[in-house]
């Protein structure tokens, strides 16, 4: 991946994996024999290893230079997109419960590729700020 990256915080893989552990522990402790935490918990607590170690194979979910971005596809698989191929790039603000998430959107032809602050390492409204200059940077080139 070249140009500008944007990875996870490296608190999240960690604390996935502890939670893992402290699934099994919580099922140690209260199962009294019983088969049926354990088989709720190992299937947790595999859950979270798997989503640990997802972010550790792939750290960074978002790559951008002036040709066009990387983006994560799938469980791990980096995909380029020239910016050509990007119908846009936007800021998904919604309000629930008192709680406001902010979502970055990356909209290509076929896909639509979501990254939260937790994705991206970075508050989504600075990276979208640096995504458009990027963009416009190549637009600019276009014109010559």
């Amino acid at each position: 991946m070249s140009g500008q990256p944007w990875r996870i915080k490296p608190v999240l893989p960690v604390t996935k994996g502890l939670g893992a552990v402290a699934v099994l522990v919580l099922a140690t402790a209260f199962s009294q024999g019983d088969r049926a935490p354990w088989v709720l918990a190992g299937a947790v607590a595999a859950g979270l290893a798997v989503w640990a170690l997802r972010d550790l194979v792939a750290p960074i979910r978002l790559a951008a230079d002036a040709e066009g971005v990387t983006v994560i596809d799938g469980f791990a698989r980096r995909r380029w997109l020239p910016w050509a191929e990007i119908d846009r790039v936007r800021l998904d603000r919604r309000e629930r419960l008192g709680l406001t998430t902010e979502l970055l959107e990356v909209d290509a032809d076929d896909a639509l590729y979501l990254y939260s602050m937790h994705d991206l390492g970075a508050d989504p409204r600075d990276v979208l700020d640096e995504l458009e200059r990027l963009r416009a940077e190549w637009a600019k080139d276009q014109d010559r």
